[in-house]
């Protein structure tokens, strides 16, 4: 759903084409975020647009954003589709406009917590699935006659039977996150304490 904007000519706060060239704390923050995105495994222009639109006064369109970072008209289309279907860049309406502008999800929690439950969330549930049907496959091999085959897949059941705990854990995590917007970092320090090797010093 487009949102109404007010009119790019109200002379507070107008940001016009001529002064699409990019401050020097929005190219140093765009660069930053493109970085971060690009880490987190997204396009690094996904990023970089997301920043500019969220440092602007008023919505910017395509031609905006492309004068404003040096890019191809198709790279700035391709990546504002891509910005919309994650939900964290609307299309809006400018009255007396007849192109279309953009501006940026600031709400920054509701835009991580969307990433983290179509993604992230995503993934570990994957991984769970995963594992839990290696750990049914190797399951099998623990009643082998051979005494190797039998000592591997034990090893080997015990190793994917703490990584499925691990996905879980992580899913629960994800999960509490989501809908408190806070992380009990407990059930983690437990699951990490159960990993350690015991160990008897000597007695000095």
């Amino acid at each position: 759903m487009s949102h109404a904007a007010s009119p790019r000519g109200s002379p507070e706060g107008q940001v016009t084409t001529e002064d699409r060239t990019l401050w020097a704390s929005e190219a140093a923050v765009s660069d930053v975020v493109g970085r971060l995105i690009e880490f987190w495994g997204f396009k690094r222009n996904m990023g970089r647009i997301w920043s500019v639109l969220y440092l602007s006064p008023d919505p910017l369109s395509a031609e905006d954003l492309r004068q404003a970072l040096s890019l191809s008209s198709g790279a700035v289309s391709m990546t504002l589709n891509e910005l919309s279907r994650w939900g964290v860049v609307r299309k809006v309406w400018v009255q007396g406009e007849r192109k279309d502008f953009y501006a940026a999800e600031v709400q920054l929690w509701r835009m991580i917590s969307r990433v983290f439950s179509e993604r992230e969330k995503t993934e570990i549930v994957t991984a769970i699935e995963a594992f839990e049907m290696a750990l049914a496959e190797v399951s099998k091999l623990r009643q082998s006659a051979d005494p190797k085959t039998r000592a591997r897949a034990e090893l080997q059941h015990e190793r994917i039977k703490q990584l499925l705990d691990l996905a879980k854990l992580g899913k629960g995590l994800i999960e509490t996150l989501l809908a408190t917007a806070k992380i009990d970092a407990e059930p983690l320090v437990r699951f990490l304490l159960r990993q350690q090797p015991s160990s008897s010093s000597p007695s000095s």
